[in-house]
């Protein structure tokens, strides 16, 4: 198309502007808030936001983009962290937020259909309020929009065993880069049916379309829920601990694992009194019977591995109050440093690599300048660590960076992966190409073939 960039996105926000009126902002606090994700990633705003309220309305502001090769952002809550939503090209964000309906809950199948823009505790006080006994498992820690959370494949602390989004997604509707709009998957339990097309858009970070529904499976609340919190000697004992528990066949609905530094910072941050060590927090859920024998298996575990300071909690405040510490995390993280933000590794191997990864972790991270707290979703092999550095300082930002780039090399020699749930986003694409080789050039191959003019989020996940 002729023009140059410049002229033809100021002319496709002219013709946004007539298809959604004042449904499309210029304005500079809604181009900061779309500027940048809740990580230390440099803001980088769009040239204009929409926000469609309707799915046709979504497909032709594509058909717009599409058709002056304007770039998209599809655009949820911003809780992401490793840039999947920055405007590193300029271009418009479609912010989905507006389309936020919970369109159909069926008990019996245990499934529901959701709007882009229902967020996890929106549909959680839905089916709470409907009375279904069911609730939705996934908790990535913050309350982000469900097509998010299915366009980073996103999982967190029930993984271990509600599974991830991966396992969570029964069918999406899906807008293409050419304004088409395609439903793939349905709400059967299994299908043999051509391409599972669910699951490549599962995962892909915006770069193929934009979800506009999602079909998910739930879950039932349980009768029970117990949780307990307990400290070792040695991050070694934790972990060790944690591989006897899972090699039983426990079924556990949470293992969180903070290191001594994580958990100085929570009692800063929190004010909590926990023992300054090596802690793992875990939550069973089940009848109550099967609550009382999966908490007294795993404790009898644990001793044989040097457990103290065991604490166990069934009331929702007392769990709660157990569980402060973890939900606190990545503040308590960034409250170390006045002002800082965080930048935040996440890697994943085979649980039964995951103390030698831990260890070589460790074992780096005494050499860091900056504090380094560890902690993680053990139960699947899935950890982090975050660097509170300070917005601007290009040499906290080069060692942050240098030593995320060793625990990724870490992760891929024990046959794990350079991200288990927060995506590649614009933080690891030179990881995806250490990890997958050859396999990145099929990914960019689908991605020219859905998407040829590379108006879809360009720059995530492949360099542009």
């Amino acid at each position: 198309m002729a023009g140059t960039t410049q002229s033809r996105t100021a002319e496709c926000i002219e013709a946004l502007r007539t298809l959604v009126g004042d449904r499309l902002s210029q304005a500079e606090d809604i181009l900061a808030e779309h500027a940048k994700d809740s990580a230390h990633h440099q803001p980088q705003p769009p040239d204009a936001v929409v926000f469609p309220e309707t799915v046709e309305e979504t497909a032709a502001c594509v058909r717009v983009c599409a058709e002056h090769r304007v770039p998209i952002i599809p655009f949820g809550t911003g809780t992401a962290v490793e840039g999947g939503v920055v405007a590193i090209h300029g271009g418009v964000t479609i912010d989905v937020r507006r389309m936020n309906k919970v369109l159909r809950v069926s008990v019996p199948d245990m499934d529901a259909t959701v709007q882009a823009g229902v967020t996890r505790l929106q549909l959680n006080a839905v089916l709470a309020e409907q009375g279904t006994g069911l609730h939705f498992p996934i908790d990535p820690g913050a309350d982000a929009s469900l097509a998010g959370m299915a366009a980073t494949r996103a999982s967190g602390t029930t993984a271990v065993r509600y599974g991830t989004m991966r396992e969570r997604v029964l069918g999406l509707q899906v807008v293409l880069a050419d304004g088409r709009i395609i439903h793939t998957g349905g709400r059967s339990r299994k299908s043999s049916a051509g391409y599972d097309l669910t699951h490549l858009f599962v995962g892909s970070e915006g770069t193929l379309g934009i979800i506009t529904q999602v079909t998910l499976k739930l879950a039932p609340n349980p009768e029970a829920i117990s949780a307990a919190v307990c400290s070792f000697e040695t991050i070694e004992a934790a972990v060790s601990s944690v591989i006897d528990v899972m090699s039983t066949g426990i079924p556990i609905a949470r293992i969180e694992l903070l290191d001594e530094i994580q958990m100085d910072a929570v009692n800063r941050y929190s004010s909590l009194d926990y023992e300054v060590a090596p802690t793992l927090f875990f939550e069973f859920h089940g009848s109550r019977t099967s609550v009382e024998e999966q908490s007294a298996r795993t404790r009898d575990i644990l001793n044989s591995h040097g457990v103290r300071n065991f604490r166990a909690a069934t009331g929702e405040g007392d769990r709660d109050r157990l569980w402060q510490a973890r939900h606190d995390g990545y503040y308590s993280v960034i409250g170390l440093r006045e002002g800082s933000v965080g930048y935040v590794t996440d890697v994943c191997v085979p649980v039964g690599n995951l103390a030698e990864c831990i260890r070589r972790a460790k074992e780096d991270l005494k050499s860091c300048s900056l504090p380094a707290p560890l902690f993680g979703h053990v139960g699947d092999g899935n950890f982090h660590v975050v660097f509170p550095i300070m917005p601007g300082d290009a040499a906290e930002l080069a060692e942050a960076k240098r030593y995320g780039e060793i625990l990724v090399q870490h992760a891929l020699d024990l046959d794990g992966t350079c991200t288990g749930e927060h995506g590649i986003g614009i933080g690891k694409l030179d990881a995806l190409r250490r990890e997958h080789g050859e396999g990145v050039d099929v990914m960019r191959a689908i991605k020219a073939s859905l998407d040829p003019h590379n108006i879809m989020n360009p720059g995530k996940l492949f360099p542009k």
